[in-house]
Order: structure tokens, then sequence, then C-alpha cells
């Protein structure tokens, strides 16, 4: 890192990487895209990400969010979030005669993969995540059979499996990794012959932001996490700080949460953000930062990142007139019924 050149000895440092992964990157747009090219309304299942201002954005441009497929009126086109769905979901939309796109994070996509092939050999699959996390919800859903989830060291304890000798652990894209890791070690400790998965499944900028924060973490006596509270990477970048040694960490969506009184006493400030946040917040809380002496911005570099994801398959067809022609197909059907 630089050297200071404020004489009032207010410093921010600044995460680097931080803010959008390149599967956010690739949703968001999916959704931008699908709206310019079939109109609104699309209709998201879930939050597309878990950020509040990316979701109020893309709904005053025409999105709809909802909780449940069914809600989605046939005919219509629905668009599953970064986070992923069980193969259910896809039952659901094809039942309920509406197009998709699948705007699953491919590293994401990848973890569901694994769980079907370590099924599909019989394995059992310890899958650490936080319970009721969607991208938990998703995975679970591939291989329900097999799967057994994993949330947190404390859960080891209680895990049972039916032969330890064929056990697997694979992990939410979004954890700790420092937090995954100790309860890997403690189901190797329970079951010596666990076998990992082929390649890492915490994804690369989720461990790239944390790494950036466990640098800058010494050094801060405050570190303000940008990133909306349903967000499970923004939460661990909160933990993680903690953990490196800063005093205080909190999280925010927006500058104008930010505690004046946070400020007593604190001569360097650490910031970043989740993986789900557009820059235009973090330049905010600088803005924000900036107006109170805190003028002087360190880069604190973790990593490069050049990662990029080709758009949705099915951005590449005529999504409208597929839905009119299931909404078609379903009006024949029922004719002939009543004939």
């Amino acid at each position: 890192m630089g050297a200071m050149t404020a004489s009032t000895g207010r410093r921010v440092l600044l995460a680097a990487p931080r803010g959008y992964c390149a599967g956010v990157d690739r949703a968001v747009i999916a959704v931008e895209k699908a709206l310019e090219q079939y109109g609104a309304p699309i209709y998201v299942r879930h939050e597309i990400v878990h950020n509040k201002y990316v979701v109020q954005t893309l709904e005053k441009k025409g999105a709809i969010f909802v909780e449940q497929t069914d809600e989605v009126p046939p005919g219509n086109i629905v668009m599953f979030s970064a986070h992923g769905v069980a193969p259910v979901v896809h039952e659901e939309a094809e039942r309920g005669k509406l197009a998709t796109i699948d705007a699953t994070c491919p590293l994401v996509t990848k973890v569901h993969k694994e769980a079907v092939r370590f099924a599909g050999e019989d394995y059992d699959i310890l899958l650490i995540g936080h319970e009721g996390h969607e991208e938990v919800i998703g995975t679970s859903g591939e291989a329900p059979d097999h799967i057994q989830l994993v949330d947190g060291p404390g859960d080891v304890d209680k895990v049972e499996v039916r032969d330890p000798s064929k056990v697997v652990w694979l992990s939410q894209t979004t954890l700790s990794v420092d937090e995954t890791m100790e309860t890997v070690d403690a189901l190797k400790e329970k079951f010596p012959q666990l076998i990992s998965p082929p390649s890492d499944d915490i994804c690369y900028a989720t461990q790239n932001r944390q790494l950036a924060v466990k640098q800058m973490g010494a050094e801060a006596d405050l570190v303000i996490v940008v990133g909306s509270r349903n967000s499970s990477n923004s939460k661990r970048l909160v933990e993680v700080a903690k953990l490196a040694g800063a005093r205080a960490a909190y999280l925010v969506d927006f500058a104008d949460e930010i505690d004046a009184a946070w400020l007593e006493g604190v001569s360097t400030v650490g910031v970043t953000s989740g993986a789900s946040v557009p820059e235009v917040l973090v330049e905010q809380v600088l803005e924000w930062l900036s107006q109170r002496g805190f003028e002087d911005v360190e880069i604190v570099k973790a990593a490069e990142e050049s990662i990029t994801f080709s758009l949705p398959k099915e951005l590449r067809r005529d999504l409208r007139e597929e839905a009119a022609a299931l909404i078609a197909q379903r009006t024949g059907a029922e004719g002939a019924g009543e004939a």
C-alpha cells in the first residue's frame, strides 16, 4: 500500500477487488437484455441477486420479482436468479406454460453438476452451507435423497452417513473460506475417508474479496462493507474484517445508513463491497467519508480478476413466441378435452 499523503492522518483503505463478480454481472445484464429484447414485464423468481438497489433499479425498468413460480401468469417469461433453482422449479415452469431464462451463475451450476454426479455414484453428500439460503435449496434439490446440510462446525456431531468410505463434501459458493475449512477439518476428523470436490466450490470472487479484507483489516479501525443483509458473501466480509483485526465492521446498503458516531477515534476506514453491489454505491460511501475528512484513498489490491461469463443461451431465442406457443398449446388441449 502507498504511503499516507494527508496531513489530517485520516485515510480510507479501499479493497480491490470488490463489488460485482462475473456471475452477478451476467445475471443483471441478462434481466436488462431480456427487458430490451422482449419488453416488460419480465418475471424473476426471487431476487436476481441479493442487493436492494439492483432489485429496485430493475423493477423500475419493468422486472417483476416473485417468490414462487406459480405467481407468474401463463404465457410469460420467467427468469431464474443467479443463485440457481432445483429441478422441480423447472418442472413448475413447464407446467405453468412459461418460457424460461436460466441466469444461474455458472459456478453454482458446477456445484449442481457435482451433486448429480456424486449422487449417481451413490455417495452421501455433505453440503456445507446456510439453511434456507436459495443456493443451498437449489443444490439440495438436485439430489435430495443423498444430500444433508452441514451448517458450520457445530453441525458435524449430528451428521450420520450410510458408508463412511463413500462420503463427499460440497459447499455453498459464498461462504467464509476459513469457516468452511474449519467445518471440513471437523468432518474429516469424523470421516477420515471424506472426499473433497474436484475443484474449489467457494467462488473465486468470494475468496478474493475476503483476502482483500484480511489484508486491510489489521490496519483499519473501522471497516464498512457495502451490501444487503440477505447477501451471504457480504455478511461474511463483515465477519472476516473483525477476525482480521478491525475494531469494528458494519454492513450498509447505502451511505446514509452510516452512523457518524462510528468515526469517533477512527483514523483508518476500510471500505469494500459484496459481490452483488454496483460500484455507484461504493462511490457514495467514499463521498460521505470525504465530506468528513477521509479524503485520501489507498487501494489494497489482493488479486486481479478477468473472468467473464456469456449470457444465458435462452436470450438467443424468441421467447415471447415460445410463450405464446405454450399458451396456444394449452388452449388447444383444453378445447380438445371439452370436445
